[in-house]
This record gives structure tokens, C-alpha cells and sequence, in this order.
């Protein structure tokens, strides 16, 4: 965190369940005034404005490949973004405090976190209001 500091850096970190032992780095960066981040839109939102428009501006000029041109219209899924995506559902949100605590058997809250966010940016999933969370496919 003083390294992130000195620099004139932010710091982001993904909280974790707190008896998880990998837990314990980012929960104490939290603690030291790291940012807490649940989804890229944490992230997004704390961007200058000036930045996210060039960043939009960039990804408006790149090419999308047409998903009916390819015989796997989605790659394959890690395991831990397979038992996320399969704990959400098309017709009912999921509030995203909820997913740790549903899942805390099979990943810890940083993997939930961090498949959350992989299957939002593959359009797996959407975030409504209030980080519920449900499946689009």
C-alpha cells in the first residue's frame, strides 16, 4: 500500500472470505485504505471522465467478430466460472453478497469475485441495480 501511495498510485483489491487464508492480503489493503472493488464497474466508475470516453472511443472502432461465425459462439469456461454461472438465473437476480455465502463450500469469495467478473465482460451474465446479478443465456 505505501509503495501504491508513494507513487501517487490508487489501489484496488477484491475482498475475500476472512477465514480463507488467501483472503488475508487483499482484506488487509482494504484495511490500509485500498479501494474496494466487487466489479469492473467499481473500477469504471472511479476513472476520470476524460478516460473512459477514449477508453469507449477505442473499443467502438475495434472489429466484433460475429458469433455465428465461429462453432463455439463462447469459449470454454474455468470451473469456477462454471459453478458461478450455474448458481445465477435468467429469471431471478442474485444480489452479489449472496453468491459468496451460496458458494463458500466450493470458492473462495476472490474466485466468485473474480469469475463474476469474467462471465460479466464475456456477456455471461448482466449487473442490474444494486449488484444483483443474473445469467443472459
Amino acid at each position: 500500500m505505501s509503495s501504491a501511495a508513494e507513487q501517487d498510485r490508487d489501489l484496488y483489491a477484491v475482498p475475500g472470505n476472512v477465514t480463507a487464508e488467501n483472503s488475508w492480503t487483499p482484506n488487509t489493503l482494504i484495511k490500509q485504505g485500498a479501494k474496494l472493488v466487487a466489479s469492473w464497474e467499481d473500477v469504471w466508475e472511479d476513472l476520470p471522465s476524460q478516460v473512459r470516453l477514449q477508453l469507449e472511443g477505442e473499443a467502438g472502432n475495434e472489429s466484433r467478430s460475429d458469433p455465428a461465425a465461429s462453432l463455439l459462439p463462447y469459449p470454454v469456461l474455468r470451473p469456477e466460472e462454471s459453478i458461478v454461472l450455474a448458481a445465477l438465473r435468467t429469471d431471478e437476480s442474485v444480489q452479489i453478497d449472496e453468491l459468496p455465502e451460496t458458494l463458500e463450500t466450493q470458492l473462495t469469495s476472490s474466485e466468485v469475485f473474480t469469475a463474476l467478473f469474467e462471465l460479466e465482460m464475456s456477456g455471461r451474465v448482466r449487473c442490474l441495480p444494486g449488484k444483483n446479478y443474473v445469467r443472459t443465456l
